[in-house]
């Protein structure tokens, strides 16, 4: 099953979780007793943190992925040619290298695009998930403010 798959899978899942909470607060809130209508209304702002959060997620995955296809089309991605553990996972020195690359080519064109896209690709090879989403979302503000 494709990582694609699943992400939509957990989508409709927390969605589901979002509805069935949302129903039992305005059954709460439409009791009309002070306690329960106040008890509803708290209840209710998990789902709207919850909406809110899915749907930065997915707008998120929705933007990288358009990046990624601008990127491929200009023939820009980078080639996943580096050594990988028997798990699959890219082994930590190659990783480290790579990163290097990236992050000089940003040093040298902070204002480009491609060149964060690409040091996200070389934080998340070098297992840095928070760094590679803050570079992503970095690529993500420049592309828009270029387009």
């Amino acid at each position: 099953m494709s990582s694609r798959t699943v992400a939509w899978i957990l989508a409709a899942a927390v969605a589901v979780y979002l509805v069935l909470t949302a129903a039992r607060a305005w059954v709460l809130i439409a009791t009309g007793d002070p306690v329960p209508v106040l008890l509803g209304l708290s209840v209710i702002v998990i789902p709207l943190i919850g909406a809110w959060l899915l749907w930065r997620e997915l707008a998120f995955g929705f933007r990288t992925q358009a990046l990624g296809r601008q990127l491929g089309a200009e023939s820009g991605l980078p080639v996943d040619d580096l050594p990988r553990t028997p798990s699959g996972r890219v082994e930590r020195d190659a990783a480290d290298t790579r990163f290097r690359e990236y992050e000089t080519a940003v040093q040298l064109a902070p204002d480009d695009w491609r060149a964060w896209y690409r040091l996200a690709i070389g934080y998340d090879d070098a297992r840095d998930r928070k760094r590679a989403r803050a570079a992503m979302r970095t690529a993500i503000r420049l592309h828009d403010a270029e387009g």
